[in-house]
């Protein structure tokens, strides 16, 4: 028989052992969440937001020549937030942390301002587009709606907002602005309109109309030496056609010269092939005008020269 003392001494182990394991239990949950923590931010829905992080000059869209603002956007805290710094041409200066929300499957923004503006915004990414919304306490106590939306576009970003008054039956435009990379130099616009120049005559000859489509401005004019004009559709109709079959259509001392948001493509091209059966070999001296828009470049205006005439020897 045991003692007393001696089951005493039994019952005090069995409690230790059982503290023991329930602190380990504790503990190893405790890391557990720890772990799921700080890799919660790894899911590739916190990541939906990442095409607006950079150093970006601001313009408003009808207005692409003067910049309004200098936005700073950058990953923190473990890339989970991302920081907003914005600050623009009349001393407004506001800042924004926006989060993917694991709990609800949501992102939120908070935003701040040196006027005393807060804003709390929730929302998600519909069809490449991040959509937030938020209720705004007005002055005099009314609600105002607000919806803001972020867009990845060629050169850039697109930020638009539009208010509601009326529980969101009619929307107001609030802003629309154009987030372009700080500071992009001369030589950068430069090559980025030479390949597109390069990338649009690869899609003549290859008949390839949806790329002509993505450069070509709605309202483009095309003029030949011969004073002929053919509009975008006029183009994209011969294109789908493919009466033209190209064998060469290769352009060479191609330069390009700028002017704010105009670009002037100037090349010799040489187009070799037939159209409707019947070969055609020429060399033309061409110039293609593109302008900067909220999309990126577009190709708006070209004009293109006689065939030197044929020398004989």
């Amino acid at each position: 028989m045991t003692s007393p003392l001696e089951t005493q001494r039994l019952c005090t182990d069995l409690v230790l052992v059982f503290s023991l394991a329930l602190l380990g239990a504790i503990i190893f949950t405790s890391n557990s969440a720890a772990g799921e923590t700080r890799n919660s931010c790894t899911n590739p829905e916190s990541r939906q937001f990442d095409f607006w992080v950079g150093d970006w000059d601001v313009f408003d869209v009808d207005k692409p020549a003067t910049p309004v603002a200098r936005v700073q956007v950058d990953r923190i805290l473990g890339d989970c937030v991302l920081r907003e710094d914005y600050r623009d041409t009349d001393g407004h200066m506001g800042e924004s942390f926006s989060v993917y929300d694991t709990a609800s499957h949501r992102w939120h923004q908070s935003w701040v301002t040196n006027r005393g503006q807060l804003l709390l915004l929730d929302g998600g990414l519909h069809d490449g587009t991040m959509v937030l919304s938020a209720t705004e306490r007005m002055p005099d106590g009314s609600d105002r709606l607000v919806k803001g939306t972020w867009t990845a576009l060629e050169g850039g970003v697109r930020e638009a907002a539009v208010r509601s008054t009326d529980g969101g039956h009619t929307w107001v435009p609030w802003f629309d602005l154009m987030f372009r990379p700080h500071a992009a130099n001369n030589s950068d616009d430069q090559k980025t309109v030479a390949a597109l120049d390069s990338e649009y005559q690869a899609a003549v000859k290859g008949n390839d109309a949806v790329t002509m489509d993505r450069i070509l401005a709605d309202n483009f004019i095309l003029v030949t030496g011969s004073g002929k004009k053919y509009t975008k559709s006029d183009l994209l109709e011969e294109a789908r056609g493919g009466h033209v079959q190209y064998e060469r259509q290769e352009d060479t001392e191609q330069t390009v010269r700028l002017w704010g948001d105009t670009a002037v493509v100037t090349a010799k091209l040489r187009e070799k092939g037939t159209d409707h059966g019947k070969a055609f070999d020429k060399t033309v001296w061409f110039s293609d005008t593109y302008v900067r828009t909220a999309e990126g470049w577009k190709y708006v205006f070209g004009q293109s020269s006689l065939p030197p005439p044929v020398t004989t020897q």
